[in-house]
């Protein structure tokens, strides 16, 4: 059974940093393609970063571009997201997910963690 779980979130000031992990279970880490989407209050779900299976090819939203960075560690099963100069804007529920193809359409992601929190505050 494949299992992601998030952590690294929590309460910043604007202009913070902060680096999220999700450590992956259940499945052959390295096969897969990983990826970052964020919910805020009353929105959709969005696309926010993904990460091919050797970590060399990256896509990143245009609104992150430039402060987050995604990364992988397929020794430890473990994808990042290190968000930086952070914005009121960026306060999300942020999620992992599993990804069947290099895509930022979230319909190619069959696998979720439960998210983490990120606030930023003004």
């Amino acid at each position: 059974q494949v299992q992601l779980v998030e952590s690294g979130g929590g309460l910043v000031q604007a202009g913070g940093s902060l680096r999220l992990s999700c450590a992956a279970s259940g499945l052959t880490f390295s096969g897969y393609i990983m990826g970052w989407f964020r919910q805020a209050p009353g929105k959709e779900r969005e696309f926010v970063a993904a990460i091919g299976r050797s970590g060399m090819t990256t896509a990143y939203a245009d609104s992150v571009k430039g402060r987050f960075t995604i990364s992988r560690d397929n020794a430890k099963s473990t994808v990042y997201l290190q968000v930086n100069s952070l914005k009121p804007d960026d306060t999300a529920v942020y999620y992992c997910a599993r990804g069947a193809y290099f895509t930022q359409s979230r319909a190619a992601y069959d696998s979720w963690g439960q998210g983490t929190q990120v606030t930023v505050s003004s």
